[in-house]
Formats: structure tokens, C-alpha cells, sequence
């Protein structure tokens, strides 16, 4: 009896895996539309309608949307650099490519080559 149930329990176990490999929806990228940086806040990763506040850091130019973004920026070199998306580089936020999503969530890319491959899914 003892075997059958721990049978049974393994049984729900596969059934349970299988139904979400088959049924769960693949994970597609949200297309992104390419935004102007001065429009993005680089602490927030997010874009707004209107101009940011520039931050001169080392001759780079980053955007924050307020004092204590400002200050984040020009303190903090963790905060002022991302991921690309596609290649797994570490790209400078001045120099990126800025895709934003329909939510106003932006991601960085090292150019355009990667943001282009970012929109065709790869």
C-alpha cells in the first residue's frame, strides 16, 4: 500500500510538470520603441514624457528625475551602468542603445545591432 502511494504521489508529480511544459505560455520579449535618453531616468530605468535632468559624470551626460536621482548618478558608478539583454555585456547607460516597453520599464543595449535582435526575439 505504502508503494503505491508514494507510485501515485510521483505519478501527480510528472502529470503536474507536464501540464505546465506543455500548457504554461512561452516568455516572449515586449516589443520595446526605441526612446531619446534625455527622456529616461537612469536611476528609475523608466521614461517620461517630458526631459530629465542631465548629470554630467566624467564627460558622459545621464538623466535622473529628481535631486536624489541626480545625486545617485553622480555618486554612483554601479547605478550608472546595465546589462544588454542579448549580448550579457555591461554597457555604460550614456552611451546605450534605450529600448522602453509599453509599461515605461527601459533596457539597455551595447548597440544596435543587439537592440535589433532584442525585437526579432533572439
Amino acid at each position: 500500500m505504502k508503494m503505491r502511494m508514494q507510485w501515485m504521489g510521483t505519478l501527480v508529480m510528472v502529470w503536474a510538470v507536464l501540464a505546465l511544459v506543455l500548457v504554461a505560455p512561452v516568455a516572449q520579449a515586449e516589443p520595446l520603441e526605441r526612446v531619446d535618453p534625455v527622456r529616461v531616468c537612469m536611476v528609475n530605468d523608466t521614461v517620461f514624457p517630458r526631459d530629465q535632468i542631465p548629470v554630467e559624470v566624467e564627460g558622459k551626460t545621464y538623466f535622473g528625475c529628481c535631486e536624489m536621482c541626480k545625486g545617485r548618478l553622480a555618486k554612483d558608478e554601479a547605478i550608472r551602468m546595465a546589462i544588454d539583454p542579448v549580448s550579457g555585456k555591461q554597457v555604460d547607460k550614456a552611451t546605450a542603445v534605450i529600448g522602453a516597453g509599453p509599461d515605461g520599464k527601459v533596457q539597455y543595449f551595447e548597440n544596435e545591432e543587439t537592440f535589433a535582435r532584442f525585437g526579432k526575439g533572439a
